[in-house]
């Protein structure tokens, strides 16, 4: 295991695979501690910052182009995650800005996104031929 692959990556990469580390281990307290303190909602602020930058970060993250290349050939399909993201957590904060017994709502929304934008799409991210697979496996 050796962090180079990633530290001598595009810079974009680098704010994307730490916001994403960042975003699991804060994630996992947010599980952890007591709900509706302001704790938990200062961590969760946090969070949705964290999220959005890595939702925002991963747009930039594509393969080289070529010239006259299509805008959506920019894209590879792990992009749909940055879509289903950005949607969940604009919902997420929808709902919690609307206060009341919705609050409760949002838990769903941010666990389904910690699932599938973190530990879903963080696993593809180890497939082979990609950064995070060097760093882990090396080559």
């Amino acid at each position: 295991m050796s962090l180079d692959p990633l530290l001598s990556a595009p810079w974009v990469i680098q704010v994307h695979a730490f916001g994403a580390i960042a975003a699991i281990f804060l994630g996992l307290v947010q599980f952890a501690a007591p709900k509706g303190t302001l704790p938990h909602r200062t961590l969760g602020g946090v969070w949705i910052v964290l999220m959005a930058t890595i939702a925002i970060s991963s747009i930039f993250i594509r393969p080289a182009l070529v010239p006259g290349l299509p805008i959506w050939k920019w894209f590879s399909p792990i992009h749909i995650f940055t879509i289903v993201t950005i949607v969940g957590l604009v919902q997420g904060v929808l709902i919690l800005t609307r206060g009341g017994s919705n609050l409760k709502k949002h838990a769903g929304g941010f666990i389904g996104l910690f699932i599938g934008g973190l530990i879903v799409a963080g696993a593809l991210a180890f497939l082979p031929g990609r950064i995070m697979h060097q760093v882990a496996f090396g080559g």
